[in-house]
């Protein structure tokens, strides 16, 4: 199961149930930092394993092979067109990103990173960007223009770069749920900034529980109620929101998704999104 996630994240509140609790088994929970946010999984092994250092090195793999922030990362080297060997995560992330693509014509794209360092984190650099720009950057923005052949990236301008923030998460909440189940791990629940992966039962014997935070533009920093508590049995879900992270000129509002297509921040009223998958 694949999430595509084009907005930031929502809060998410892992809970277990508390009406006669029935533990099943010892589970074990491990949490971290990746991606620049944080993980959280909890699982039951059937011996009793505590697999942190395992799932540690599988997320350092899939940082080193997908981060936009390390200079050496597989993704760092292609974007700056230095000579590096792709492995099995980056091939899978461009391949499932050019379906993507290809399905939402265009509205998610993966070559949108030239327009997100020009606008900067935060619309930090806002003041800079101009329609001549924009326009300038059009010219090597394009799912069409970058290819995967024999194992190489092929660009149709070495100005293309590309940028898998919008699906990384979402495809390492599986990665990682996958090692799970090659540990022999069927109950487990997997959550990394916003976008989780649950399968079989928590500690109580009963269905994984996530809470949804409600969101709240007019005080985005101040800690706010559930909007709904959802049960996942066996299912993925992939949590987005604009409200934290948006700016406001002329009376209009922007968030914080780039826009593929004009180069500009979208300009809507949608300050949050959840999609439930099969998993």
């Amino acid at each position: 199961m694949y999430k595509v996630s084009v907005l930031s994240f929502l809060l998410i509140i892992i809970f277990s149930a508390c009406n006669n609790p029935k533990p099943v088994a010892k589970f074990n929970f491990n949490e971290g930092g990746i991606f620049g946010t944080y993980y959280h999984v909890a699982y039951e092994h059937p011996e009793g394993t505590n697999l942190v250092v395992e799932i540690n090195a599988e997320l350092k793999r899939l940082d080193m092979s997908l981060s936009t922030y390390k200079t050496e990362s597989i993704l760092s080297k292609v974007n700056t067109n230095r000579a590096v060997e792709l492995d099995d995560l980056f091939i899978n992330v461009f391949n499932k990103s050019q379906e993507i693509s290809k399905i939402t014509n265009g509205a998610f794209d993966p070559t949108v990173a030239p327009l997100v360092n020009a606008w900067g984190f935060g619309f930090r650099k806002k003041e800079l960007v101009t329609p001549e720009l924009l326009s300038s950057i059009e010219n090597y923005v394009g799912y069409t223009k970058v290819a995967l052949r024999n194992g190489k990236i092929i660009k149709k301008d070495p100005r293309v770069m590309l940028d898998f923030s919008a699906i990384a998460k979402g495809y390492a909440v599986d990665v990682i749920g996958n090692l799970l189940v090659q540990n022999g791990c069927s109950n487990y629940m997997v959550e990394i900034g916003g976008e989780v992966v649950a399968h079989g039962v928590n500690k109580e014997g009963r269905t994984w529980r996530i809470g949804i935070n409600e969101p709240n533009d007019n005080e985005p920093m101040v800690p706010s109620q559930l909007q709904a508590i959802v049960s996942l049995e066996n299912k993925a879900l992939a949590t987005s929101g604009n409200y934290r992270n948006f700016y406001i000129e002329n009376g209009k509002k922007f968030a914080h998704t780039i826009n593929p297509k004009t180069g500009y921040p979208v300009e809507h009223s949608l300050l949050s999104a959840t999609v439930l998958a099969d998993n």
